[in-house]
């Protein structure tokens, strides 16, 4: 399986409501530093959203807590993490809330 392929995958396994951070899913996937590379496949997500088949790219974040970028613009991303529930303490979401 391709690396693009297994970081779809393991960011399909990230639930509503909780994130992972691009190096989790870079390590997940079994090529740990390629969190840069991590950031670009979601970017070009040609999956987005949730359900069955949907790859949820806006659940990865960055590490240092922050949103980190989304093709619909990062203040669509916040919106969509918070409609799930994730809570946010000055632009950082609650480290509670990561795999």
């Amino acid at each position: 399986m391709r690396f693009k392929e297994i970081v779809y995958q393991e960011t399909s396994k990230i639930p509503k409501g909780r994130v992972a951070t691009y190096s989790y899913i870079a390590r997940k996937a079994g090529l740990p530093r390629a969190v840069r590379a991590v950031g670009n496949i979601m970017n070009n997500n040609p999956f987005p959203g949730t359900g069955k088949g949907k790859v949820p790219c806006h659940r990865v974040v960055r590490s240092d807590r922050s949103p980190g970028g989304f093709a619909s613009g990062t203040e669509k991303k916040v919106r969509l993490l918070r409609k799930e529930g994730i809570v946010f303490d000055k632009n950082r979401i609650q480290e509670r809330f990561f795999l």
